[in-house]
């Protein structure tokens, strides 16, 4: 079954810094999806915008596409409220609180001449042992 936002074009890939990350808002009301693409290269992983441990958005700094997801000393996802870090590739929590537990991934789509768009939510996260 498609998602309703399926489609909801982001940005391009090369409107994010690489080693960076950028939010998004899409939908609005009970529909609404709160979201982050990090880029990696040539490479782009999208997460809801939510902690497993608490819940709260990860970002700090503002989610006004001007938030910060990735830290500058290790180049992980870094959770705002507590200092959790996230593999990039996958969303494994390699440190704090929710240790072994993933950020629930997003499915992108990538247009020929770099735009991405939100395809949907992929399937649950990946079971703990990363």
């Amino acid at each position: 079954m498609s998602h309703p936002l399926a489609g909801t074009p982001l940005c391009r890939l090369e409107d994010i810094p690489d080693g960076e990350g950028r939010g998004f808002v899409i939908g609005e009301g009970a529909g609404e999806v709160a979201l982050f693409v990090v880029r990696d290269g040539a490479e782009a992983f999208a997460y809801l915008n939510v902690c497993p441990h608490l819940g709260t958005p990860l970002d700090w700094g503002g989610f006004d596409a001007a938030g910060s997801f990735v830290s500058t000393d290790s180049g992980n996802i870094l959770c705002a409220t507590h200092g959790a870090e996230f593999r990039i590739g996958d969303g494994y929590c390699l440190a704090g609180p929710c240790r072994g537990e993933c950020l629930q991934a997003v499915r992108l789509g990538r247009e020929p001449d770099g735009l991405l768009r939100f395809r949907g939510m992929a399937p649950g996260p990946p079971k703990p042992g990363g």
